[in-house]
């Protein structure tokens, strides 16, 4: 009976048990949420993950945010960490006990080298989650997998992302799908020293409208450069940026009528009258002494910038960036203690027009290269249970690039930096005077961490005339070009640097260079399989 009895006992304990966990016990066996369906109500979905990473046990969330560029784009950074204060405080008012925090925050000034630091930690799970680079490295990224596709969450956000220019948008995507957010996108103006100028008599009244019909071309540019250089105006006629080739001074190839890709073949483009026309004027330059020879290797700080803005210079190859980093760095040494440039300064001394045409019968241009927010395909790695919520770290990763893309973040960061704005949005709050004060004054509802980074930038940049000089070249969009959004991209441009430098040091014709440039490609075989040479030098062409 004893027996009989423990037996019987031991089964009502098992059954129990099973009951307990069947019935009584729902906790055990419910089956925790581990994904959220989108809905493109920013409110509803960022309460719904936090409901579910609560569920999970998980109260804080762990994010780096990695950027680069120059001085005045801290917002590609700071961004983030103001989208984290936002949805923290969608979940404060709503009961969720989740909170972000930006663990790393890493800002460099190359956008190259932020690019090849990331290529090296993110198979090694040390990159950022958060990636904010050029549309042009964003091919390689996907195409190796380190960057998380969004398009399925980016669908249930449609009135956000049909508010961003739509050429951006479509920078942002590789293959058809979407891997990114625009961050903000520029211009590249053709800045003209006013002072100069009036020293050689050159008239700038009227010069935008020639230049936008193509009546004032590369042979005009030349003419009034060695006019400055002859005359003492100026040490040199003109100066630009250094480094790589991309995006710059391929601007050069598109004002000569030619292309970087060809659309049927998918193939990248070495166009080979272009190319040649574009490496024979900047060696012309460089033979006249009217472009110093060693500028590919110019400091930045020392000497690139002070030549332009010590009126060194007559012409200047740049960005639309320059106009405010002008105001807040001290590259201006004339008086003796370098300081920056004044907003009256800036506004005086120079003029821009698009990048003039190559030659007579062809158009200005301009180039963008739109920056993009783009999320770690390992996002969230750093936390609690990845694998298993692997997809609420994604979804909300996303919604920090969707906050991070807000009209006013947007607009700050086109205000400070000069870079133009990607969304519509954006660009209306620039042109709202009290919007701007508001900013001036830091009277906005923005993270303290932020704020404190930014005061001594906006102290400097936001001003009336700055504002009006993102107005006036919003047209240049119109114009713009994009470098080919393909992996092998970044490779050529290495090229074309190295031709370029070679060239302008006298070391090669510009004829060489061309040949340089097809050999190199040759010898990768990569590259030779996704880049097709075509036409000849031209014969008869002579500059100016």
């Amino acid at each position: 009976m004893k027996g009989k009895f423990g037996i019987l006992v031991a089964l009502v304990v098992f059954f129990g048990v099973v009951a307990s966990g069947c019935i009584g016990g729902e906790e055990t066996s419910k089956t925790k949420t581990t994904k959220v369906e989108l809905t493109g109500d920013f409110v509803k979905d960022v309460v719904a993950i936090g409901k579910a990473l609560e569920e999970n046990g998980i109260n804080e969330v762990k994010f780096s945010a990695w950027g680069s560029g120059d001085p005045n784009s801290v917002m590609r950074v700071h961004g983030i960490v103001e989208a984290a204060r936002r949805i923290n405080k969608v979940w404060e008012e709503n009961g969720v006990n989740v909170r972000v925090i930006i663990t790393d925050k890493y800002y460099t000034a190359a956008f190259q080298d932020a690019y090849q630091e990331y290529l090296s930690k993110q198979p090694l799970g040390q990159a950022g989650d958060f990636f904010v680079n050029s549309y042009a490295f964003l091919p390689t990224l996907a195409d190796e997998g380190y960057i998380l596709e969004i398009t399925e969450y980016a669908n249930a956000y449609k009135s956000v992302i049909d508010d961003f220019y739509p050429s951006l948008i479509e920078a942002s995507k590789f293959d058809g799908k979407l891997y990114g957010l625009p961050q903000d996108t520029e211009a590249r103006p053709f800045y003209i020293r006013t002072d100069v100028a009036a020293k050689i008599g050159f008239n700038l009244d009227g010069l935008e409208e020639k230049v936008k019909n193509g009546e004032f071309t590369w042979s005009d540019v030349y003419q009034w450069a060695k006019k400055a250089k002859e005359n003492g105006a100026a040490e040199w006629g003109l100066i630009h940026r250094k480094g790589s080739a991309h995006p710059d001074l391929i601007q050069f190839i598109f004002a000569f009528g030619g292309k970087l890709y060809d659309e049927n073949s998918k193939k990248l483009v070495v166009d080979v009258p272009a190319i040649y026309k574009w490496l024979y004027v900047e060696w012309k330059f460089a033979q006249d002494g009217l472009l110093p020879e060693d500028i590919m290797s110019w400091d930045w700080a020392k000497q690139i910038h002070p030549a332009i803005v010590e009126g060194r210079t007559l012409f200047d190859i740049g960005g639309t960036w320059y106009w405010t980093e002008w105001q807040t760095k001290d590259y201006y040494g004339k008086e003796g203690t370098p300081r920056p440039l004044k907003p009256e300064e800036v506004q005086a001394w120079l003029a821009y027009t698009l990048f003039p045409a190559g030659e007579e019968g062809l158009n200005p241009v301009t180039l963008s290269q739109p920056f993009v927010w783009m999320i770690n395909s390992q996002a969230g790695q750093q936390n609690p249970s990845y694998e298993e919520l692997k997809e609420l770290y994604h979804e909300l990763a996303f919604l920090m690039i969707i906050k991070a893309s807000d009209p006013d973040i947007n607009a700050i960061h086109s205000v400070i930096s000069a870079h133009l704005p990607v969304r519509k949005a954006a660009a209306e709050l620039i042109r709202d005077e009290e919007w701007l004060n508001e900013l001036k004054n830091l009277n906005l509802d923005l993270d303290q961490e932020v704020k404190d980074n930014l005061r001594d930038i906006v102290a400097t940049t936001v001003h009336p005339i700055n504002a009006k000089f993102l107005a006036d070249v919003s047209y240049m969009l119109e114009y713009t070009k994009l470098a080919p959004a393909h992996p092998k991209y970044p490779a050529l441009a290495d090229i074309f640097k190295e031709a370029l430098d070679k060239v302008l040091r006298g070391d090669m014709s510009p004829e060489d260079g061309v040949e340089y440039i097809i050999q190199k490609v040759n010898a990768d075989p990569e590259l030779a399989q996704n880049v097709e040479v075509i036409g000849e030098v031209p014969k008869d062409w002579q500059f100016p």
